[in-house]
């Protein structure tokens, strides 16, 4: 899957864009070839590991199937089902899969090349078949089930998961021609150590990596613009930027272990990036156990940070909030319907209040709320922070302030995917501490953003809540934030959900 072609080729064309005048570069952030290289790769990609993980499914569904049709084409399809025979069926079909999983069957390599893969799933297959006639024989069942049945079912079981995979692998082929389905990876540190990284992943076979540019903090003479085909794009503060607009999966730094202090200021500043980020251990003298790598290939790399709620557990927790978001649309529709008239009633203007924040990766999303202020001094901006007895606030806004009532739109944003219902908490884009941004307060403050924020959270229900009126208030809350996204699973979700109306009956912090 090593499609390297087209992005070099973009790349060399952005090169000699790179090389022209200064005035082209956007003053203060990226270079305007970096946002053009950024812009490519705007589109979201498909995950091998989901890819090959429907795959899964799909060939459990069609063994499953298979077999059944086949018990129902010798028996007839009005007979009864015979419980050993359907529960024989779903096990053989499970252990059919695991055994495939086992021996690497999944790997992108291998549903690449079905042919060259066809003794391997022949192999497992009759395997599985052997196992379960095995399993027949010691429980003294085997003169129970039907030879010719079983034996028609692995002609066709076979055919229909060597005929999906033929149609995987076109499939796959043109979603990597595509840039549909690749990790996309930038190299962090330029010269001749990137440069043997680069050649060492182009040479190996079928791999997923779309390498999209280098980016260095090092001047031309130690690192040169051009490295193995690809452009210096800018240096590490400008690789911030560039990985939130394009859908970046790796960081691969290209540095030596013995650059310690080097690679410690580079991780400091990348951390707040939801990507994974991969040391490069193929030059590096200094080799650890096997198990202490992961591999491109035959590449081997050193695991510093990992993207959290990837995956399958971002599916995971999609599904959670579609569901909790629905129930609590349901439950709490009489209150809010309430809240509205009460709003009307109350104050002149709209029932709900929009406002800019910062979601997943800063990009900025809106957040609706029951308007809680009057109209003519609201702040969107969120510049000055609601304080107790504030006269801004309405006489219905103290109540479901006071209450949280005014949050309960925001079940709306979880379920449209915008937020969360559990996460950090989503601030407005120039909240503020004593005249200071929040992100100027706390060192690593954007790692919040490396997960959807949420509407309700960990911090929440720790008790900081309310006004962030101290830098202390808004660092133990990011601290709490952290703690959150490293220990992140849908049991902790749960308990902050069912944590959640409980802790609000203590009010102390809001107004």
């Amino acid at each position: 899957m090593n499609e390297i072609d087209p992005a070099r080729r973009f790349s060399l064309d952005a090169v000699r864009k790179f090389n022209a005048p200064a005035e082209n570069n956007t003053a203060g952030g990226m270079n305007d070839v970096a946002r053009q290289v950024a812009s490519q790769y705007r589109r979201d990609t498909m995950s091998p590991i989901m890819v090959s993980g429907v795959l899964r499914m799909a060939e459990f569904a069609l063994l499953l199937v298979s077999g059944l049709a086949v018990y129902f084409y010798y028996v007839g399809f009005f007979n009864y089902l015979a419980w050993q025979y359907s529960l024989t069926i779903a096990a053989t079909s499970f252990l059919a899969v695991v055994l495939l999983d086992v021996t690497d069957c999944y790997q992108i390599v291998a549903l690449m090349r079905p042919i060259a893969n066809f003794g391997r799933l022949l192999l497992v297959w009759a395997g599985t078949f052997a196992l379960m006639a095995l399993t027949a024989f010691t429980m003294k069942m085997s003169e129970d089930y039907s030879r010719l049945l079983f034996g028609t079912w692995f002609v066709v079981g076979f055919g229909l998961i060597l005929g999906l995979r033929l149609v995987m692998s076109k499939l796959i082929r043109r979603w990597a021609r595509d840039g549909r389905m690749e990790r996309r990876a930038v190299i962090v540190g330029g010269g001749k150590a990137a440069e043997v990284l680069i050649r060492s992943v182009e040479r190996q076979p079928y791999n997923d990596i779309r390498i999209c540019g280098i980016f260095d903090d090092r001047g031309d003479k130690r690192s040169p613009p051009v490295v193995a085909g690809y452009p210096k794009l800018g240096t590490i503060s400008e690789l911030i930027e560039f990985a939130r607009i394009a859908r970046i999966d790796m960081l691969i730094v290209s540095l030596p272990l013995t650059a310690e202090s080097r690679v410690l200021q580079l991780l400091k500043k990348l951390w707040v990036l939801p990507v994974d980020i991969r040391l490069s251990a193929h030059s590096n003298a200094l080799q650890f156990r096997p198990r202490a790598y992961s591999y491109i290939g035959s590449v081997p790399m050193l695991d510093i940070f990992d993207k959290p709620i990837n995956d399958w557990d971002s599916v995971a927790k999609r599904a959670f909030d579609i569901v909790f978001s629905i129930i609590g649309i349901i439950v709490f529709s009489p209150v809010m319907l309430a809240t509205a008239i009460a709003i009307k009633l109350d104050s002149k203007g709209p029932v709900l209040f929009h406002q800019k924040r910062h979601g997943f990766n800063n990009e900025i999303i809106e957040v609706y709320k029951f308007r809680s202020m009057y109209t003519d001094k609201a702040d969107p901006t969120a510049k000055q922070t609601v304080t107790k007895n504030d006269p801004r606030v309405t006489r219905v806004g103290r109540f479901i302030r006071k209450t949280s009532i005014d949050e309960l739109p925001q079940f709306f944003n979880s379920l449209f995917g915008s937020l969360s219902l559990v996460g950090p908490r989503p601030h407005a884009i120039a909240a503020q501490s004593h005249n200071l941004l929040y992100n100027e307060v706390v060192d690593g403050y954007f790692a919040r953003h490396k997960v959807k924020p949420g509407v309700t959270g960990w911090a929440q229900i720790n008790g900081w809540r309310g006004e962030m009126d101290t830098n202390e208030k808004i660092r133990m809350r990011t601290e709490y934030d952290l703690y959150y996204i490293e220990n992140w699973s849908l049991l902790f979700d749960l308990k902050i959900l069912f944590l959640t109306p409980i802790r609000l009956l203590n009010t102390e912090n809001a107004y």
